[in-house]
C-alpha cells in the first residue's frame, strides 16, 4: 500500500508523559511475551520503552514514512534489534506469526476497527495476546479527538464487541481516573484541538501519580483511557 501521513501533532509532546507511560506498561507487562507485532508504533516513543521488556522479534508497523523512519533512527540509536514495515497490516506478510500484538493508541484511528481485530487473527498464534489501550468513554470525545482523526473513543462494552469470536478477555480496566476529570473539563469548557507541553506535564508529573493511587482503590471502573487485553485461541 503507499504510505500514508499521519495528521496529528500530538506524539512528540505526549512522548513527554513518562509517568502515564510507566504506569500502563506496568499494567500490560506481564502479557508482552514471544514475537511481538507493534500496530502504528509511530515514532517509537513506545517502543524504545518496551523492547527491553521482550527477547523476542519486534515488528513496527506504521503506515507514515515519516514516522517510521524516525522510529527506526531512535532504536538503532539505542542498539535496539526491531524491524520495520510501512504500511498496514494487510503489509504484513501472511506466513508471518506473532504472540503478542499491540495497539497502543492506534485502534480508535482505523475506521473498520472490528474487520482489522479479525484480520489480527490470522497473524496470530495459538494462546498469543492482543493488548489494547485507547481513549475511555465516548462523552469525552473533543476537538482534541477529531483533529488528530480519532474515529471514536472506547469503553469495556465497545471493545467487547469488537472482539472476534473465540477472542478470551484477559483484563479490561480504565486507567487514569485524574485524567477522566480533565478530559471531561476539556470537552465541556476548553475544547482545545491540542494540549500545550505545559499542560502535559502538568497531568504527568501532578495528576497520573494520584491516578495510580487511586485506581486500584476505583476497581478500576472509570478513567481517561481503556486497557484491553485478550487470548487468542
Amino acid at each position: 500500500m503507499k504510505a500514508k501521513l499521519y495528521i496529528g501533532s500530538e506524539l512528540e509532546i505526549f512522548a513527554h508523559a513518562q509517568n502515564w507511560k510507566r504506569y500502563w506498561i506496568s499494567r500490560l507487562g506481564p502479557y508482552l511475551t514471544g514475537d511481538v507485532l507493534e500496530v502504528g508504533a509511530g515514532m517509537g516513543a513506545n517502543t524504545l520503552l518496551l523492547r527491553s521488556l521482550c527477547a523476542g522479534r519486534w515488528l513496527c508497523l506504521e503506515p507514515d514514512a515519516g514516522l517510521m523512519r524516525k522510529c527506526v533512527l531512535s532504536a538503532e540509536r539505542l542498539g535496539l534489534s526491531v524491524e520495520a514495515v510501512c504500511g498496514t497490516l494487510e503489509d504484513v506478510p501472511p506466513a508471518q506469526r506473532f504472540d503478542t500484538a499491540l495497539y497502543i493508541d492506534v485502534l480508535e484511528h482505523i475506521d473498520d476497527d472490528a474487520g482489522e481485530l479479525q484480520r489480527l487473527t490470522q497473524r496470530m498464534r495459538p494462546g498469543g495476546c492482543v493488548i489494547v489501550l485507547a481513549p475511555a468513554h465516548q462523552k469525552l470525545f473533543s476537538p482534541f479527538d477529531q483533529a488528530i482523526g480519532h474515529f471514536r473513543r472506547y469503553d469495556v462494552a465497545s471493545l467487547g464487541r469488537i472482539a472476534p469470536a473465540g477472542w478470551t478477555s484477559c483484563r479490561r480496566e480504565y486507567l487514569d481516573s485524574f485524567g477522566f476529570f480533565l478530559s471531561l473539563a476539556n470537552r465541556r469548557m476548553l475544547r482545545q484541538s491540542e494540549p500545550t507541553l505545559r499542560q502535559v506535564l502538568l497531568w504527568d508529573r501532578a495528576l497520573v501519580p494520584l491516578s495510580r493511587y487511586l485506581d486500584p482503590l476505583t476497581g478500576f471502573r472509570f478513567g481517561r483511557s481503556v486497557l484491553s487485553v485478550w487470548r487468542v485461541p
